[in-house]
């Protein structure tokens, strides 16, 4: 089975051709971040526009990229959501207007479950499995038992960990994206110079917060009455990073006790599983309760077409095929059956 992947939910126009056997063919990303950059986050107009300009020309060029046609293809695969509606929207009629075209099989993709399906693109994770998915837009903790089949155990109360990422980069000014600035400047401070509040430790369940850790960097820049200086800003981004990384640590302890006895994997996903030092403190808890340590490659943690061909693969593979008047959604929670939470990211 080939299947080209669409991916518009956010900031990255993507394109991908992956087989049923796991070999990506071609893989295209075209990033806005110097669009967005001005305005220190997402642009969701702005964003959608360059959707609507680029991606007819990124689809050609995967296929021209993995040397096939229209013809050679067995399915179209897109991010139906959530996501910006508007972004979603251009990709989603782009795949439907190829699969009514060309007859082909088509798979509206939750992009939560492309991100929760993406290690296994890269090794064969069997069902089920524990998952820790954080990026811009979400920050979760749930139980993969299989296709389509998704069981929360914790979701974020406020900011998901990506914008928070984002949020305290800005105060320290090192701009946008901020997470992989806030790393690298990070590697150079001193995390204890800085103690800052550890938001849900120590409490049951496996929800997370923080916003209020975004707030006392804040409140903690402003208290300087000057601009922080270099070893400031390394000290407070170290320390910043290290406080989430014992939040994430506590949760993921209490989401491994509960999952115990029913899988050997734990999956971390999303673009903030990017996070080199967050991968290490993680694989460490997992190690402590028998748990194999799964994360993508970077290219396959932030949004990427490839993931979302495979979540499609996985998906026509057991019939789960939609049909053309499947709508763009703005949210789309993986577990229908887990209350909602107000205020939590825009793609919860």
């Amino acid at each position: 089975m080939l299947v080209l992947g669409i991916e518009t939910s956010c900031d990255e126009t993507a394109a991908a051709i992956v087989d049923s056997e796991g070999e990506i063919c071609a893989n295209l990303v075209l990033s806005q971040l110097a669009d967005h950059a001005p305005y220190g986050g997402v642009v969701p107009e702005i964003a959608a526009r360059s959707h609507i300009n680029h991606l007819d020309g990124l689809v050609r060029r995967a296929l021209a990229e993995a040397d096939v046609d229209f013809a050679a293809l067995d399915g179209v695969a897109a991010t139906a959501g959530p996501g910006l509606i508007g972004g979603v929207m251009v990709g989603l009629m782009t795949a439907k207007a190829i699969a009514a075209v060309h007859g082909l099989a088509f798979a509206a993709v939750n992009h939560l479950e492309a991100h929760a399906l993406s290690a296994r693109l890269v090794e064969p994770v069997p069902f089920p499995y524990l998952l820790l998915l954080i990026s811009g837009g979400h920050c979760q903790l749930l139980i993969v038992e299989g296709v389509d089949h998704y069981r929360r155990l914790g979701t974020t109360l406020d900011d998901a960990l990506g914008e928070a990422f984002d949020k305290a980069a800005r105060c320290l000014g090192l701009g946008y994206p901020g997470g992989p600035a806030l790393e690298r400047v990070a590697l150079n401070g001193t995390a204890g110079s800085y103690p800052l509040p550890r938001p849900m430790l120590g409490r049951p369940g496996c929800d997370f917060s923080f916003s209020g850790l975004k707030t006392a960097l804040a409140r903690q820049v402003d208290s300087f009455g000057h601009e922080p200086d270099t070893t400031e800003i390394a000290d407070l981004a170290a320390a910043f990073q290290e406080t989430v990384a014992v939040v994430l640590e506590d949760r993921l302890r209490n989401a491994a006790a509960h999952f115990r006895g029913s899988g050997d994997t734990l999956v971390v996903a999303g673009g903030v599983a990017a996070n080199r030092y967050l991968r290490t403190r993680l694989g460490e808890v997992a190690k402590t309760f028998g748990l194999h340590l799964v994360a993508p490659p970077a290219a396959l943690c932030t949004d990427n077409g490839a993931m979302v061909a495979w979540a499609g693969i996985e998906r026509l593979r057991m019939g789960l095929a939609d049909d053309l008047a499947s709508p763009a959604r703005a949210r789309w929670p993986l577990d229908d059956a887990a209350p909602a939470v107000l205020g939590a990211g825009v793609k919860a």
